[in-house]
């Protein structure tokens, strides 16, 4: 999974990110496009299931599921047309599956604001505008590309007339995730396109101290517009994320309880995050290695084998399958096993979150 951190300038981005990411390669600073190159980094997933997995197996490593956070430099008011660092930054945004939008949500003088006020409804339509021209412009492209080969080509026609009715569409100020179509034309014109009004988003709203404990008029605004567009709303402090990247998970735990908070940024993240993207954890457990697996709600058990490899999936015959629950309470497979806990499943068996699978298969 990966998510693009975008926003306008300077509202706590590449500190956010710092703190997600347990390093300090973001230049944050107090200034505009103190980000210049997109940082990229891949983490683990914190989860506790692992940790009980281990505790049980003993193994040489243990391997959790990971995210990577890629931090895009502060899009401005015209970025689509090449104003501040332009179009080069909305290409990043285009090869991540999640936008994490980071909206500021407090006032303090010392921090500048590149619109020199704090509005955070503003400040989200700067954003969502510029992500609609810049679709708009590659979706002009592609029409232009679609007209020459529709002289000889019937497919090609068709996906003309679906691209030029989505581009009406969008020229109103909608954007792709609201258009209606069923067709294989607009499924294949989506897959090339990666529209980047197409891709689930989620605000993350940067407050002060005041801000965690209660929510404030910014945040209350968020909400309400998020609510419109069925988006969540995450609330952190990146000042205090980034304080606590050298705390121990009992300091962690004790600071956010004084906060009033509940989670950290990051785990508020990759959990909606996994949520709004429908994916799920299996896991393997042996001597040699506990590993989390990452995959769609929904998948049968050779496709989520072939996430361990291709020939899984190909040579697939059965999967031995415990849940995590049970492989907990019994101490083990060999627990699960006595008291009649593992299951065989075949072809057609719909993975289930926390799943400890064990597959055989064919070469």
């Amino acid at each position: 999974m990966k998510v693009g951190i975008v926003g306008l300038p300077n509202v706590g981005k590449s500190t956010t990110f710092n703190a997600l990411t347990k390093t300090q390669n973001a230049n944050a600073q107090n200034f505009p496009f103190c980000t210049i190159e997109p940082n990229s980094a891949i983490v683990p997933v914190p989860d506790k299931r692992i940790d009980a997995l281990a505790e049980i197996v003993k193994p040489e490593r243990i391997q959790y599921s990971t995210i990577e956070f890629v931090d895009i430099a502060g899009l401005v008011k015209g970025a689509s047309k090449g104003e501040g660092l332009g179009n080069q930054f909305l290409a990043n945004i285009r090869e991540t599956d999640l936008i994490l939008h980071m909206v500021r949500c407090f006032d303090d003088g010392n921090v500048i604001h590149v619109e020199n006020s704090v509005d955070p409804i503003r400040d989200v339509e700067i954003i969502e505008q510029e992500l609609l021209y810049a679709d708009i412009q590659q979706l002009e492209k592609k029409i232009e590309r679609l007209k020459k080969q529709a002289r000889g080509s019937k497919e090609a026609k068709k996906e003309l007339e679906v691209a030029e009715k989505l581009y009406e569409f969008l020229l109103e100020d909608n954007p792709v995730s609201s258009y209606e179509d069923d067709s294989d034309e607009f499924a294949n014109l989506k897959r090339d396109m990666n529209f980047l009004t197409d891709k689930e988003v989620m605000y993350a709203a940067n407050v002060d101290e005041e801000g965690l404990a209660e929510d404030n008029e910014y945040v209350k605004k968020l909400k309400e517009y998020a609510k419109e567009r069925n988006r969540d709303v995450i609330k952190l402090c990146a000042k205090f994320e980034e304080d606590m990247i050298d705390m121990s998970e009992e300091e962690k735990k004790e600071f956010l309880t004084d906060l009033g908070a509940d989670e950290s940024g990051l785990e508020q993240i990759i959990r909606k995050a996994f949520a709004k993207l429908n994916l799920i954890n299996y896991f393997t457990a042996g001597k040699v290695e506990v590993r989390s697996w990452t995959i769609v709600n929904g998948w049968t058990a050779p496709k989520a084998a072939g996430v361990i490899h291709g020939d899984f999936e190909k040579g697939f015959i059965r999967a031995e399958v415990i849940s995590y629950d049970d492989f907990v309470k019994y101490g083990g497979e060999q627990g699960a096993k006595e008291a009649g806990k593992m299951r065989l499943e075949g072809k057609e068996y719909i993975v289930q979150n926390g799943d400890v699978m064990h597959f055989r298969f064919n070469v």
